[in-house]
């Protein structure tokens, strides 16, 4: 049975025109994400205004489709949860999840591998598009870095079943594994606020990077960059709104003790609030604020909505009054009117779509510009 459900899912992901190479339809074909997903997964409820997760466990009876579905399924929450060991309902974050196939397939084409080259996956997660880089290349080809020890030995047992031994590592994948390098390709399945410098080293000039560019206001896009001699990188934004789990050294810190919003400077807003609720214009804003948090207080005299920068005490706390916004800023700087200066400068250029986006990473660092 799931020999035709993994057919009509590679129809599915090619309809959508994510898999365009028959190399990859064969993978798709030939690689069963049901074995990769033996412990189960989560199951997304909203009752009551709460959003919690039940498990759902192979002897359901939805389980064996839903692994075909065009769908990311949580398979850990709160960092050590898995299906097994609860019943009903939990109310935490989703730490890892099997990431939707179209998405996985389309980040394979884009990668553009050929014949013998080397990969680094950083997050095997279930080892799902581990079996799929594995049945394309070859599994002594392919290394894939996990932080999390208890996922990596699900998808080493996964691999294993369905005849795979590619070189897994556990460890921090921001560090990459220089052990093999150096790589053709590297993908990463995380989100990550800017490119690390050792991923740069360890892929060979010409080689290139494919990952997906975040902040903490989360809108986030895949980017293509190609390694240059000097080790740096340079690419675009391939569009698409792409979302993935930030890496977990790089997850916001709690917000603590909030500041004062009675102190600091006020002034009428050049830019409004809502501009974040558009996902181009959110990522443009994230450029200048990356490490900025958002968030609604209700306070006395309102609803005020406040971005946080925990790191350097920063912040803007904005309000709706007749019709007009209204920003109070305050710590060392100003991050609305950061925020206000990005925006302004997209808009003014016609506000370019994330695909005219260029991107140059350098170590530790990105820089994103774009193109009428």
């Amino acid at each position: 049975m799931s020999s035709s459900m993994r057919e009509a899912l590679a129809d599915t992901i090619a309809a959508d025109g994510d898999l365009r190479s028959p190399e990859w339809r064969r993978a798709v074909l030939d690689i069963p994400r049901h074995e990769f997903l033996r412990g189960g997964f989560f199951h997304r409820t909203d009752e009551g205004g709460r959003t919690g997760w039940e498990p759902v466990r192979p002897e359901n009876e939805t389980w064996l489709s839903a692994c075909y579905s065009n769908e990311s399924l949580v398979t850990q929450i709160a960092g050590t949860v898995v299906p097994a060991d609860i019943d009903g309902r939990i109310h935490r974050q989703p730490t890892s999840s099997s990431t939707l196939p179209g998405l996985v397939v389309r980040m394979l084409e884009e990668l553009e591998v050929q014949d013998e080259m080397r990969v680094l996956e950083i997050g095997t997660g279930t080892g799902y598009s581990t079996g799929l880089l594995c049945h394309r290349l070859g599994d002594h080809l392919v290394t894939s870095v996990e932080v999390d020890e208890e996922v990596s030995a699900r998808a080493r047992t996964a691999l294993g079943t369905v005849g795979y031994h590619p070189t897994l590592v556990v460890g921090d994948g921001l560090k990459g594994h220089a052990a093999e390098a150096p790589y053709d390709r590297l993908i990463a399945t995380c989100g990550v606020m800017s490119i690390p410098g050792e991923w740069l080293e360890q892929v060979r000039p010409g080689g290139r990077i494919l990952a997906t560019v975040s902040g903490w206001l989360y809108s986030s896009e895949l980017a293509s960059l190609t390694v240059r001699a000097d080790g740096t990188a340079a690419g675009r934004l391939l569009g698409g709104e792409v979302s993935f789990m930030l890496a977990r050294p790089q997850i916001p810190p709690p917000l603590g003790v909030l500041p004062d919003l009675s102190d600091g400077t006020e002034r009428e807003c050049i830019v409004a609030w809502d501009v974040l609720n558009d996902w181009a214009a959110r990522f443009v804003a994230q450029l200048a604020v990356p490490k900025a948090q958002r968030f609604s207080l209700a306070l006395e005299g309102g609803v005020f909505d406040v971005l946080l920068d925990v790191e350097s005490g920063s912040w803007a706390a904005l309000r709706k009054a007749e019709g007009r916004w209204i920003v109070r800023e305050g710590g060392p700087e100003r991050l609305w009117a950061q925020v206000e200066d990005h925006v302004t400068r997209w808009r003014k250029e016609g506000s370019p779509g994330l695909d005219r986006f260029l991107i140059t990473a350098a170590p530790g660092e990105h820089m994103a510009t774009w193109t009428r």
